[in-house]
């Protein structure tokens, strides 16, 4: 059975995932989508958390991170970053998984919100959200690399 560990983000594991994560963006959108290498402290609790999939045989599969953002006005709140699955893994439910652990663990640090930003070409990742009870937010950054953004109040 698929499980989700916690990584550091500058584990070789987390970063050869990442690094095939940038990989797909670069190739999804040529010239737009521009890399960061994100600190490990960006991902250590309670800032943050940066899981591993891996799959039925252990594997490591896909990865993705919450970190602590400034209070929004619901107070406080996480965004989630680098949601990534390796294509031959997809349509098996572990990108849900993966997100179901991170806002459980962002409920755990007392998240009111849940944002993100991603780019429209990911129509799967925006079926995956949507489908999750995210809606459609106005911008709360200015990330270069995104088209659209979502947020989920998270009740206590």
């Amino acid at each position: 059975m698929a499980s989700v560990q916690p990584l550091p983000v500058d584990d070789p594991i987390s970063r050869a995932l990442l690094a095939e994560y940038v990989a797909m963006r670069a190739e999804s959108f040529p010239g737009q989508y521009t890399p960061a290498t994100p600190p490990r402290a960006m991902f250590e609790p309670p800032a943050g958390v940066f899981l591993v999939v891996r799959d039925d045989a252990g594997e490591p599969v896909g990865c993705g991170g919450i970190r602590r953002l400034p209070d929004g006005p619901a107070g406080v709140r996480y965004e989630i970053k680098h949601l990534y699955l390796q294509p031959s893994t997809r349509g098996r439910g572990w990108g849900r998984m993966l997100l179901n652990e991170l806002e459980r663990r962002a409920r755990e640090w007392d998240a009111a919100e849940l944002v993100l930003d991603t780019h429209h070409t990911l129509e799967a990742a925006g079926g995956l959200y949507a489908s999750s009870g995210f809606i459609a937010i106005e911008p709360y950054n200015d990330n270069p690399n995104a088209t659209r953004w979502y947020g989920k109040t998270l009740s206590s």
